[in-house]
C-alpha cells in the first residue's frame, strides 16, 4: 500500500520558518488578500533575522516610484557586526511582480485600503514578507472580537470542567 503525504501548512513544512507575527494587525484590520514578498535586505539583517529578532507591530507597505517599500519594520542590529550594522528601522525594498505592485497600488488608491505585514518568515534560505491588503475595523468590530473571543475561553472552560 502505498504511503500517502499529508498536506501541511507553511509553518509545518521543513524549509520555512516562522519568525515573526503581527497578531495586532488582526485585531485592528479585517484582511481582504494576501501576497508574499520577497525582502532586500543586507548581511546582518538577514542574520538578525534568523536570531528571531524582528518586529512587525507598525510595519505597512507603500508604493513609491513604481516600487513597492516596507516601512516601520524593526530588525535589530546584529551584536557582532560591530560598525558594519544596519539602520533597524530603515525603509527595505519589497520584492513582487510588476503586475502584483500596480494591482496592489490600484487597489489602496481606489478603495483606501491599507497593506500591512502580517508575518515573515525564512522560506528555502530566502526571507518572505506576507503582506495583507486590509481595511481597518472600527471600534466596534474591535469590541465584538474581544466579546466573541470572551466567550469562546469561556465556553472551553465550561467543556473543561464538565469533563
Amino acid at each position: 500500500m502505498p504511503s500517502r503525504k499529508k498536506k501541511t501548512a507553511v509553518k509545518e513544512q521543513p524549509n520555512n520558518r516562522l519568525i515573526a507575527t503581527n497578531r495586532q494587525a488582526f485585531f485592528n484590520y479585517e484582511v481582504l488578500d494576501r501576497y508574499e514578498a520577497g525582502l532586500s535586505l543586507t548581511g546582518t539583517e538577514i542574520k538578525s533575522i534568523r536570531a528571531g529578532k524582528v518586529d512587525l507591530r507598525e510595519a505597512y507597505a507603500r508604493y513609491q516610484n513604481g516600487e513597492m517599500w516596507l516601512f516601520n519594520s524593526h530588525i535589530a542590529q546584529y551584536d557582532p557586526a560591530s560598525i558594519y550594522n544596519h539602520d533597524p528601522r530603515r525603509v527595505r525594498k519589497l520584492l513582487l511582480h510588476r503586475e502584483q505592485i500596480t494591482k496592489l497600488a490600484d487597489e489602496v488608491a481606489q478603495k483606501g485600503l491599507t497593506i500591512v505585514a502580517l508575518r515573515l518568515y525564512v522560506k528555502n534560505h530566502v526571507a518572505k514578507v506576507e503582506l495583507g491588503l486590509a481595511r481597518g475595523k472600527r471600534q466596534f468590530d474591535k469590541r465584538r472580537a474581544i466579546r466573541d473571543r470572551d466567550m469562546d475561553m469561556e465556553a472551553r472552560q465550561a467543556v473543561r470542567a464538565a469533563r
